[in-house]
């Protein structure tokens, strides 16, 4: 795993190899190991780090072999020594061992059609020397960032935004709309991020730049388009086989590899297959909370010691949410809205501590197999809009959140008031997710009146809900909602707040083995009935595991990944809330209603354990205002005696004039 930064200079008027260099010593976290940069008169592109393959020569920028095709690659194609293969029977020959050079000649024979027969998580960008094209590329599902900004004066990307305000003639300025969006749907909608004039390249995407003009494409989509006629036998087969081999591809490597533990059944089935097919011993690693209402610790316990893993576990307590506060929004780049995020980067370090590069983990599983409390939420409200008057059918809802005691307890009434939000709007083609987005996008009404004439009465829903019918007419209730979480939530927030942005602020590589590319394309095929039987969620895992897993972790309820928020935050002693959503720092940033701030921070301050949506607009406004004084107000270019001050050696260095 590593970071790749570039630019293409159309005016040069400083020293590009300085600005390079502070651009990758930004994202050194991202590869600590080596750096390398390839500097000509036509493009300036870098590397860092992290080594994972062929330890002793997959340095980068890399060539080939007449210096036509230069490539800075991050990320993993896990089916490179099968590509290999395949290329070598074509009269390719090779230098190293890495699959970085098995991309670039995959490029080099095939073109952009390459990027059908790669296995794995990446970003990179292949520089054509001869035709003076650059090519960038990103994963299919969007596991591995990649962000550009392009003017009349340059063309600037690399993996992380910071990189990319090192460059001197980039601007930093929040974004109204990205933020606005934020607010709505927990993450921007890509290709728009929270800043001004930053752009991502999104997931399955490819973009070319040539003489100026930048042509961006899908290269792949997601569908749950015609599910297939399989039975629950061959879907159990099918799906055991394709899930073994997306392990084993994933354990390849030349360093140790782990595994996140959580004590669910998504971490418990990774490391029951890990344990069968390489039987050696296994470091898996988990977080506990002081709180024991987010607490999993027993089932973590349980699972490390029937599986005979060598287990390491760290606890999270509200103190941390504020240690890490600032570190995290560094990371993550954009507001969170809650803090599950923080819990992650704590888990992540304790990785790196141990020694450990490397983690499975089980995101995915709950985006292909119905897994979220959302997709049987949308279930039974279609089942209640049939008889809106009815006073059992919204009792059923109960069923879904055990752990919260404001439904649980709820009688009919209140049910109604929680759920009932358009109800009858059953043929939206974002109906699962319209009482979520309607209850997040109240922190819109926060912002001050500046921010929302930018928006001009923007409506983030209804233009979502356009963009996306044609594409979901035919889709059932599950898979529409299956669409828009894997669309929207998954990349733009789990698999990067939640994801490579803290594990990678550690130097630590999440593999993914629910989200090869094969096991997606089969679990959109798949009917409802075996993702959601009743309201039995991951219907199908659970009879792929029911016989290697523990009974326990089989049989418990659903449980969120939830951490504090309110209680947390608004009980630390040191001042930290009470500095950044002061009267003062509010009115400076010009982001937020003063008033509103205050009277929201005040409710939580007389009740923390106030409803979800407070807390929800308190974590909003709390990370953008550290996002602001952050990037905005208080960033700061790096100097040349930090640059050189040995966070980032150039081990490995080309030119080419």
């Amino acid at each position: 795993m590593c970071g790749i930064a570039g630019f293409i200079p159309k005016q040069v008027n400083f020293d590009r190899q300085c600005i390079l260099n502070s651009m990758l010593t930004r994202i050194h976290h991202r590869g600590p190991d080596e750096c390398g940069i390839y500097l000509s008169d036509d493009l300036c592109m870098g590397n860092v780090r992290l080594s994972i393959i062929d330890l002793k020569s997959g340095q980068q920028p890399l060539s080939t072999a007449d210096g036509r095709y230069w490539i800075a690659y991050n990320g993993e194609v896990f089916n490179y020594p099968e590509l290999k293969k395949k290329l070598e029977a074509k009269g390719h020959s090779f230098k190293t061992n890495c699959d970085t050079e098995i991309v670039l000649h995959m490029y080099e024979e095939y073109g952009v059609k390459c990027l059908e027969q790669l296995n794995g998580q990446f970003a990179f960008s292949i520089w054509d020397s001869f035709n003076k094209e650059l090519f960038l590329a990103r994963d299919r599902m969007g596991i591995r960032p990649l962000y550009y900004s392009n003017s009349t004066s340059s063309f600037v990307y690399a993996s992380e935004i910071k990189s990319i305000f090192e460059y001197p003639e980039v601007e930093r300025k929040l974004d109204a709309e990205g933020l606005s969006q934020v607010f709505t749907f927990w993450t921007s909608q890509s290709p728009q991020t929270a800043f001004e004039g930053i752009s991502e390249l999104p997931p399955g995407h490819y973009a070319i730049l040539k003489n100026g003009n930048l042509n961006i494409k899908p290269y792949w989509q997601l569908s749950f388009d015609k599910p297939v006629d399989i039975s629950l036998g061959d879907a159990v087969d099918q799906f055991r086989e394709l899930f073994k081999d997306s392990l084993s591809l994933r354990m390849r490597a030349d360093v140790p590899v782990a595994a996140y533990l959580s004590g669910g059944i998504d971490s418990t089935s990774t490391t029951a297959f890990i344990k069968q097919m390489f039987p050696e011993a296994l470091n898996t690693f988990s977080i506990g909370f002081e709180e024991k209402d987010f607490d999993e610790s027993i089932f973590q316990t349980e699972v490390a010691n029937y599986f005979d893993t060598k287990h390491h576990s760290v606890s999270f307590n509200n103190s941390d949410v504020v240690d890490l506060f600032e570190k995290v929004i560094w990371h993550t780049e954009i507001p969170v809205l809650r803090t599950a995020p923080f819990p992650m980067y704590k888990l992540s370090k304790l990785v790196r501590d141990s020694g450990i590069k490397v983690v499975i983990t089980g995101e995915g599983a709950d985006e292909m197999l119905g897994g979220y409390n959302i997709f049987k939420e949308v279930l039974i409200r279609h089942f209640w809009a049939k008889f809106p008057n009815s006073k059992i059918r919204p009792l059923l809802l109960k069923k879904l959140y055990p752990y919260l005691p404001q439904i649980n307890d709820a009688g009919t009434s209140v049910l109604k008031m929680f759920f009932g939000y358009k109800l009858s709007e059953t043929d939206s083609s974002v109906y699962s997710h319209l009482l979520r987005w309607n209850n997040t996008s109240r922190i819109n009404g926060l912002l001050s009146n500046d921010y929302k004439e930018q928006l001009n009465g923007s409506d983030w829903v209804a233009n979502y809900a356009n963009r996306i019918s044609p594409i979901v007419e035919n889709y059932s209730p599950i898979a529409k909602a299956q669409y828009i979480e894997s669309n929207v939530f998954m990349s733009g927030y789990l698999l990067s707040s939640q994801g490579d942005r803290v594990a990678m602020g550690n130097s630590v590589e999440g593999r993914y083995p629910f989200l090869d590319h094969r096991i997606v394309e089969f679990c959109s095929k798949l009917p409802d009935h075996l993702k959601i039987s009743g309201l039995d969620e991951k219907y199908l895992l659970k009879q792929v595991v029911k016989d290697v897993i523990p009974n326990s972790v089989l049989k418990r309820p659903k449980q969120a990944y939830r951490a504090p928020i309110a209680q947390a935050l608004l009980n630390d002693k040191s001042g930290f809330v009470n500095d950044y959503l002061s009267e003062g720092k509010i009115k400076d940033s010009g982001i937020f209603d003063t008033g509103n701030t205050l009277k929201l921070t005040k409710k939580l301050r007389n009740n923390p354990n106030s409803n979800e949506m407070d807390n929800m607009a308190l974590m909003g406004m709390l990370s953008t205002q550290i996002l602001n004084d952050l990037y905005i107000k208080n960033f700061r270019q790096l100097k040349e005696n930090e640059i050189n001050s040995g966070r980032v050696m150039n081990n490995y260095y080309s030119k080419k004039n």
